[in-house]
């Protein structure tokens, strides 16, 4: 073999080397997706499109008074000046053969005062004009909490609330509406108190 060949030689092996780096950057990229708080954030490949629509960041109970869980899981939005839900969209473009795993979570914000144990959260699918129950009317202390097998799962960092853990087999898009509201059994200073949090969507291909 002359000194050619082999020069030929190692330069091809060099470039297969830097093309199965490049191919397995972009599957990472491809197949997890996290969105965390802002208005609308896409990730785009040649497989997947996966997007997280919001209205506002979060729901924030500010002049609130506690409430029974039937008033709360009624709450229509129409008072004035008063975030009463929270609307927002999971969808995929899905090619191929694939399955999406995804989980909502929701991380309280500072500056909140009141304790998770006064705060009821209530999640609801939207299909037209329809609302079908996901998450009962549930103390934010009583919500279980992300671990590893979530974050193996779907990317999740652990230690978040769980709202709901679903998947995709093909391109679709989900409608969801969280409504969030005072305890009627809470013993507090409200309405002077106040309540914030986040709601966050995470994604995975199994």
């Amino acid at each position: 073999m002359n000194k050619k060949e082999s020069n030929q030689k190692v330069l091809a092996f060099v470039g297969i080397i830097i093309l199965l780096l490049a191919v397995v950057g972009v599957s990472y990229a491809a197949f997890q997706y996290s969105k965390t708080g802002e208005k609308v954030n896409t990730i785009t490949t040649s497989t997947i499109v996966m997007s997280y629509n919001e209205i506002t960041n979060g729901i924030n109970l500010v002049d609130a008074y506690p409430m029974s869980d039937a008033k709360g899981m009624s709450l229509s939005g129409t008072e004035a000046n008063k975030e009463q839900y929270f609307d927002f969209n999971v969808s995929v473009s899905i090619s191929g053969d694939l399955t999406i795993n995804y989980t909502i979570t929701a991380t309280k914000e500072m500056g909140s005062t009141i304790p998770d144990s006064g705060i009821k959260v209530y999640l609801t699918s939207l299909e037209g004009n329809m609302e079908n129950q996901v998450l009962s009317p549930t103390l934010v202390s009583s919500l279980k909490k992300t671990d590893a097998r979530d974050t193996e799962e779907t990317g999740t960092p652990p230690n978040q609330y769980l709202l709901k853990t679903d998947s995709f087999q093909k391109t679709g898009n989900r409608s969801y509406r969280l409504r969030m509201w005072i305890d009627q059994n809470y013993v507090g200073t409200a309405p002077s108190e106040i309540y914030k949090i986040r709601v966050n969507v995470y994604g995975k291909a199994k």
